[in-house]
């Protein structure tokens, strides 16, 4: 039925709640490294790299994962009933017009709705993240 692996998944959401996380830094005057400031990991630098990764292991899924993905994402949102999942995926195809990493990373709570798709499908979250963190 999910034509992509539940802990990648998980990937995504672990990493889509790191980079919502983040905010907009308040000192971006250069003047000091990110090292000599804790406080700095949860700032959105240039340099930070979480969004571009994010961006691209999802730009690497093919392209039923993205689709799934997608329709996944829509279930846990609510816009699909779990039993609409086969309706889901055909809209996530025809409508697809924008890169996946895109559309996604614009959709706030991405991970809660990730997650929540995976519940609503009747997978373990716990058990695909345990490898990850």
């Amino acid at each position: 039925m999910l034509e992509i692996a539940p802990e990648k998944v998980a990937h995504i959401i672990v990493r889509a709640r790191e980079y919502d996380g983040k905010v907009a830094a308040w000192d971006d005057d250069g003047a000091k490294s990110d090292e000599d400031d804790a406080d700095s990991i949860l700032e959105e630098r240039a340099s930070d790299a979480t969004r571009s990764e994010l961006a691209e292991f999802i730009a690497n899924l093919n392209e039923d994962e993205q689709i799934h993905l997608v329709a996944l994402m829509w279930v846990g949102r609510g816009s699909f009933l779990p039993e609409e999942f086969s309706e889901a995926l055909s809209t996530a195809r025809t409508e697809r017009v924008n890169k996946t990493e895109d559309y996604l990373l614009g959709v706030p709570l991405l991970a809660d709705f990730l997650e929540e798709g995976l519940d609503k499908l009747g997978f373990a979250v716990e058990d695909a993240e345990s490898g990850i963190l």
